[in-house]
């Protein structure tokens, strides 16, 4: 035997190759710290002076938060109808990490920051906040934005303050007792039924009236009953006058259980975290919300707000899908040299880059956009279409970018422990929920030959940034008719025109604002220099810049 072969250290059993040219685990991670554009962009809007708990908040999301999510979302919530005892309870039961992401979310402002400290930027800083947590655990995201949007719903009347009290506190309770016994509560939403989708008014849940004003009993059903382990929930009914708006307790004001049945949870694509279930309501006790017959326009207040977070939940599953390719194309390498480093890789990456910072910054102007409606119409009116516009354009975008973030891992992008598939299966869900992409095309359609101020405002908007860049030039040149009231969109081109003016909006704002990804996005995204695929911008752009900007050294 030679000599050498003896001198060979035995291999310990099963040895049989070594662990390498793999990335790092990817957190702990400062999401705050990393992203340039959410930072500039809260200061930019108004919510400047919220940095610290952003900053806070981001650390946190980016490390603790971030374990925790992947049991809360793997261990999927389970409904118990009844205890061994036989008695009827409707519990839906949850990891204990579920909890603990919904108490971080809760305590740190997700759901009432805004409402508990209205001060100039707030909204912004809430918005903020929800683009953190959603990042790392988007399911929970679900019933934290309903209770911060029930809040000015509540509000409408006096005898609901207690519960529009205790839905923004920072508190997190989730036990299933009644509010008396509770220094928080959470809130979800019934709106659907199987019969109307989203025509609400087809709705065929009936409320009678009893002798105490206010109080109704509910007898019907809802097909998507939406965080059904909430303490309680808005929903829509037929009333004598026609569609109201009710508040429907899971306990009594008397102290009993209310008369609702889940009959089953859902079985969903993605959003395993979060319950979704069906409901009966068989004389259920719920209270009034506004007048009879203006159920619609009682909760209109909450679209607004849940659209924002469609967006903003759209835009953080961009956000995270890129910092996951971008982390294993910075360590991972191929043919002599990291992935980052190759050629077309980087033409992926910058143009994954480029989607996500356009989508963060149009929504964080919304956010701002909110912050002023009361006090500024043009921002009010601004707002009004523009979530419209923004929830239809960010949401379409998400599923195909995040599919290309997992092409960047390869197989690796496709096992659960990357977090990818997570991402992929929720993408889709922002687009459906609080109305499909129809809906919301037809709204802006609605919005511009019903509200004119809606046309003025985008008009003010994209004009700021004349001049600025030719593409943009010629495009705002073709949408000025229709925003002007010179000329209409057909209902069958409501998407195409959508689409540009998405576009716009979002060049208009990196124009003024003097980002560095300004320029590639007007020339691919307007001009047309790209390819229907991401990953497709023209060899002219230097690529080095748009990819630090987004994933700046370690």
């Amino acid at each position: 035997m030679p000599a050498s072969e003896s001198q060979m250290e035995p291999l310990p059993p099963f040895a049989t190759h070594l662990v390498e040219n793999q990335p790092p685990e990817f957190g702990p991670r400062d999401l705050w710290r990393d992203d340039s554009a959410l930072s500039e962009a809260v200061v930019r809007e108004g919510g400047g002076d919220f940095a610290d708990a952003l900053a806070i908040y981001g650390a946190l999301a980016g490390d603790e938060l971030y374990r925790l999510s992947f049991d809360a979302h793997r261990d999927r919530p389970r409904l118990r109808t009844h205890d061994r005892f036989g008695h009827r309870i409707d519990l839906v039961e949850f990891h204990p990490n579920y909890h603990r992401v919904m108490q971080a979310g809760v305590e740190h402002g997700v759901a009432g920051l805004s409402w508990a400290q209205p001060r100039p930027g707030s909204h912004v800083a809430r918005a903020a906040l929800s683009y953190l947590h959603h990042q790392v655990e988007p399911g929970s995201s679900c019933p934290l934005t309903m209770t911060h949007a029930a809040i000015p719903v509540l509000r409408h009347s006096p005898a609901l303050h207690e519960w529009a009290g205790k839905a923004i506190s920072p508190y997190y309770d989730p036990r299933d007792v009644g509010i008396e016994h509770k220094l928080g509560v959470t809130l979800g939403m019934g709106m659907t039924e199987k019969q109307g989708g989203s025509d609400v008014r087809a709705n065929s849940t009936r409320a009678t009236a009893l002798a105490a004003d206010g109080e109704y009993l509910l007898v019907g059903h809802k097909w998507f009953f939406s965080a059904p382990m909430s303490d309680g929930f808005l929903v829509l009914a037929q009333a004598p006058a026609g569609l109201t708006c009710f508040l429907l307790p899971r306990w009594r004001p008397d102290g009993g259980k209310n008369a609702f049945r889940l009959m089953r949870l859902k079985d969903k694509l993605g959003d395993w975290s979060n319950a979704s279930s069906e409901v009966e309501f068989d004389d259920a006790w719920a209270w009034r919300i506004g007048e009879e017959g203006r159920g619609v326009a009682t909760i209109i207040e909450m679209v607004m707000l849940t659209r924002l977070d469609c967006m903003l939940g759209a835009a953080a599953e961009m956000r995270m899908a890129l910092a996951q390719a971008m982390h294993h194309t910075h360590h991972r390498r191929t043919f002599g040299k990291r992935l980052a480093e190759h050629a077309l890789m980087r033409n992926v990456l910058a143009d994954l880059a480029i989607e996500a910072e356009a989508a963060i910054t149009l929504s964080m102007r919304v956010a701002r956009a909110v912050d002023r409606s009361a006090l500024d119409p043009r921002e009010a009116a601004f707002a009004r279409v523009a979530t419209a516009i923004g929830k239809y354009w960010i949401c379409k975008r998400a599923p195909a970018f995040v599919n290309e973030a997992q092409e960047c891992l390869g197989g690796a992008g496709y096992v659960e422990e990357s977090m990818l598939p997570r991402l992929y299966r929720q993408a889709p869900l922002n687009s459906i929920w609080e109305g499909s992409g129809n809906i919301q095309c037809l709204d802006v359609l609605r919005a511009l030959q019903r509200e004119p101020q809606t046309g003025q405002a985008l008009l003010a908007e994209l004009d700021a940034a004349s001049h600025l860049d030719p593409d943009f030039d010629a495009e705002l040149k073709a949408l000025r008719p229709v925003l002007v009231g010179e000329a209409q969109v057909p209902e069958v081109e409501a998407r195409r025109w959508v689409e540009a003016l998405a576009l716009a909006l979002q060049a208009s704002l990196l124009l003024r604002n003097g980002s560095p990804i300004a320029e590639p996005f007007c020339c691919s995204r307007i001009g047309g220099d790209h390819g229907n695929a991401l990953g497709t911008l023209s060899r002219d752009f230097n690529l080095g810049p748009l990819i630090a900007r987004a994933w700046p050294p370690d």
